[in-house]
């Protein structure tokens, strides 16, 4: 089969490998019919991620259909049209139990190597590093997916692949991110980072009952996009943010921060940017985490800062003064996204959220380095890539 493979830094190819087999009697094959390039493959293509190797077949947002089931899978069947979600989780260990699929303690083989990076292991992750597992990602003709029996949500309808196919991630992580902010009625949340995962907590922060939105972000196209959606637009390249947010709350602060920008933020030609680069490029700090620190500096007294943008190790110079003293609220994770499937399946049939206003661009699989290109360096208005094997 083809698939997407990591060449080395800033680099992928589409080449030809074995197609995956049943290795498990939890295991599904699924034909993938519609992948994409989220924002956190992006870490990996930069080589900001460990324990990525050459070869390592990429993606983790996928749907498709069951070509061949485990024989301990009971409720798929060939044919069946699936939504792969991102976690891999067991279903059956404490935190799956708890609905917390993103730290299932049985999915990681490697839960050794997670253990010397963060002490504890996550759940494995399709496509993401052998600190998570070292599993086949989604860019690809086919793949395997574990724990059939658990992940896998059926789509039993005439809905399209780019309507259902983020409910594999980034649909349910912008919700979880604007759910983990407790919104009441009159609240303001302010957004960074205006990719797929901020827009859809853009979208999910007014469905959760948000007053008023903003984004901040350094993209025009994209900052028009969410102000499509309802948010206020701003441009940390030409304003100043704090000061920004201080005017639009009256001078008390967003109730609510999300960054779902993560360990690549810019901050435009700023000391601090290069500050930030230069020690990410040298390896002495994995984040740049200035949308961050900006979060920490924003909130209110008392408020949430909520945090789904992807982190790899260890920052610099956090604000935990501010946090501490201001009595804030960090809420984070790699989402559960098994827990959102079905109750935003059901939001997407009723018309309460549309996922394909983000989509941008269809690709055939072997334009993936093309896609990953232009994703990345914001080329050609693109804000979502999705390839068709």
């Amino acid at each position: 089969m083809k698939a997407t493979i990591w060449a080395g830094r800033n680099s992928v190819e589409v080449q030809s490998i074995p197609d995956p087999e049943i290795l498990n009697d939890r295991d599904a094959i699924v034909k993938i019919t519609s992948t994409a390039i989220c924002g956190s493959d992006l870490h990996l293509y930069d080589g900001y991620i460990p324990t990525v190797k050459r070869g390592d077949v990429l993606g983790h947002e996928f749907m498709g259909e069951v070509v061949e089931v485990g024989k301990a899978v009971r409720d798929l069947a060939v044919g069946d049209r699936v939504v792969v979600p991102f976690p891999i989780a067991c279903g059956a260990c404490s935190a799956c139990e708890r609905d917390l699929f993103s730290l299932c303690e049985n999915s990681n083989p490697n839960a050794g190597i997670a253990e010397k990076f963060m002490g504890h292991s996550p759940a494995g992750l399709f496509g993401y590093s052998h600190m998570l597992g070292g599993f086949a990602g989604g860019q690809a003709e086919y793949a395997r997916v574990p724990f059939a029996d658990v992940g896998p949500l059926k789509i039993e309808d005439d809905l399209t692949d780019e309507q259902v196919l983020f409910l594999s991630d980034i649909l349910p992580t912008g919700y979880m991110a604007a759910e983990m902010c407790d919104i009441a009625p009159g609240d303001i949340v302010a957004v960074w980072g205006a990719g797929p995962v901020g827009l859809f907590a853009i979208m999910s922060a007014y469905l959760l009952g948000a007053a008023k939105v903003v984004a901040v972000d350094r993209v025009p196209y994209r900052l028009e996009l969410a102000q499509k959606l309802g948010a206020t637009p701003v441009n940390f390249e030409e304003t100043a943010v704090l000061e920004r947010l201080q005017d639009i709350t009256a001078g008390r602060g967003p109730d609510h921060c999300i960054d779902a920008a993560g360990m690549e933020a810019r901050n435009g030609a700023t000391l601090v940017d290069a500050y930030d680069r230069t020690k990410q490029a040298m390896r002495l700090e994995t984040e740049r985490p200035h949308a961050l620190r900006e979060a920490a500096m924003s909130c209110r007294n008392g408020g949430t800062i909520s945090i789904v943008g992807v982190y790899g190790g260890l920052m610099d110079k956090f604000p935990i003064g501010a946090i501490m003293n201001r009595s804030l609220t960090i809420k984070t994770g790699q989402c559960h996204v098994q827990r959102y499937m079905r109750p935003l399946l059901d939001r997407i049939r009723k018309g309460e959220i549309d996922p394909t206003v983000i989509v941008s661009h269809h690709l055939s699989l072997d334009e993936a380095a093309h896609g990953y290109e232009i994703f990345k360096h914001k080329e050609d208005h693109c804000t979502k890539v999705i390839l068709n094997p």
